[in-house]
């Protein structure tokens, strides 16, 4: 006999309660993983604000002469400050717990992806850091981002 037969089995009360912690312990499973990814966006988001600044004010740290596939430097700076902005707003919506906020974060998180692959030739360790971020948040988002938080 399962442990599911055997909450069953016990008064109406007893039963409903052991089918609710059940229903209980895998959302709160998935709400660690919304909570990291939410928690990851953020810091995420901080830190494409910060390469955003430092690409825009041609600071020192990033590879000299580099070629990029699209543009330069500066411009990849003003495309990442604006996709760390919004990143931050994604983090929000996501501790707020709608569907937008996991659909904006998973699609955040993919665009930001794809910028790091981008602006790899200014500072690959950087961008490498970030993808693998990124690819954690879609993840955390598309796995249990969808589940229903207990009431």
């Amino acid at each position: 006999m399962s442990m599911m037969d055997a909450g069953m089995q016990q008064s109406g009360t007893g039963g409903a309660r052991t089918a609710s912690a059940a229903g209980m312990h895998t959302t709160a499973e998935g709400a660690g993983w919304v909570l990291f990814a939410g928690i990851m966006m953020a810091v995420v988001s901080v830190l494409n604000i910060i390469y955003g600044i430092a690409a825009i004010g041609n600071s020192n740290f990033f590879v000299n002469d580099q070629k990029y596939i699209l543009s330069n430097l500066n411009t990849w700076g003003w495309v990442t400050l604006v996709i760390g902005a919004i990143q931050m707003l994604a983090a929000f919506s996501i501790w707020n717990g709608r569907s937008f906020g996991r659909w904006l974060g998973i699609g955040m998180a993919a665009l930001s992806s794809i910028a790091a692959l981008l602006s790899i030739p200014g500072y690959p360790f950087w961008s490498l850091a970030i993808l693998a971020i990124d690819i954690m948040i879609i993840y955390g988002l598309a796995a249990y981002g969808g589940q229903q938080q207990p009431v």
